[in-house]
């Protein structure tokens, strides 16, 4: 039996004896594993909040964007907790809310969309906006699709099941708290790499329209869902 059916078949092994406490340290020790490394990979790759990031790092600076950094990491490890203690059984019990959130998550990244690539005015020689704040960042996550499924999937597929409710979502959040941070980190300090070859106004107006369309794009699966 391979390492991921002995973990996909959770604690329903034929044969499992749960009360074995040997038993339940591999189990929690497997799914710490797996839990670090979706973390990681899901926050690292491209998305939203990312994206963002990299356009703000290009456009105010690193010191500037760390509210926004710490914003993102902080909001997306609470509201993983708040899925786990509530918010799944909500959403499953009223489906009404998950069209509600597509609707609110489309109309409030395309504004934001419309808000980077209007950054930098045709006429201005210099950004002219100003980054996110630690609220707005932490508050964008409840509207951010990618945040959503990060944080339902981590919950379902990851919180142990031997837990009480409250300790696994505290442990899931703390993980994501924990490789988050330095992963959202490395955009922001690519946008600041980015911005020494943007040199002139022009081209960090190009670039902040190209952000602004990924954005828009990564809505796309949303939408197809």
């Amino acid at each position: 039996m391979s390492f991921c059916t002995i973990y996909c078949s959770g604690y329903n092994i034929p044969g499992a004896k749960r009360g074995n406490s040997d038993y339940d340290r591999i189990m929690d020790l497997i799914t710490l594993y797996l839990l670090i490394q979706f973390a990681f990979a899901s926050s690292i790759t491209p998305g939203p909040n990312n994206l963002m990031l990299m356009a703000s790092g290009a456009n105010y600076g690193l010191r500037r964007t760390v509210p926004h950094m710490l914003g993102v990491s902080l909001g997306h490890s609470f509201m993983v907790t708040m899925v786990g203690l509530a918010l799944l059984r909500l959403f499953e019990a009223y489906p009404i809310l998950n069209t509600a959130l597509t609707i609110g998550a489309v109309l409030y990244m395309t504004w934001l969309a419309w808000k980077i690539a209007n950054a930098l005015p045709p006429e201005a020689q210099k950004v002219t906006g100003k980054p996110f704040t630690f609220l707005q960042a932490a508050a964008f996550q409840w509207v951010n699709p990618k945040a959503w499924v990060m944080a339902i999937t981590a919950i379902t597929a990851y919180a142990p099941q031997n837990w009480p409710v409250l300790s696994g979502s505290v442990l899931v959040a703390a993980v994501f708290l924990m490789t988050n941070l330095p992963s959202i980190a490395l955009w922001a300090v690519l946008g600041v790499q980015v911005r020494r070859f943007l040199g002139t106004a022009r081209r960090l107006r190009i670039f902040n329209v190209t952000m602004a369309v990924l954005l828009l794009a990564s809505l796309y699966p949303m939408l197809m869902h």
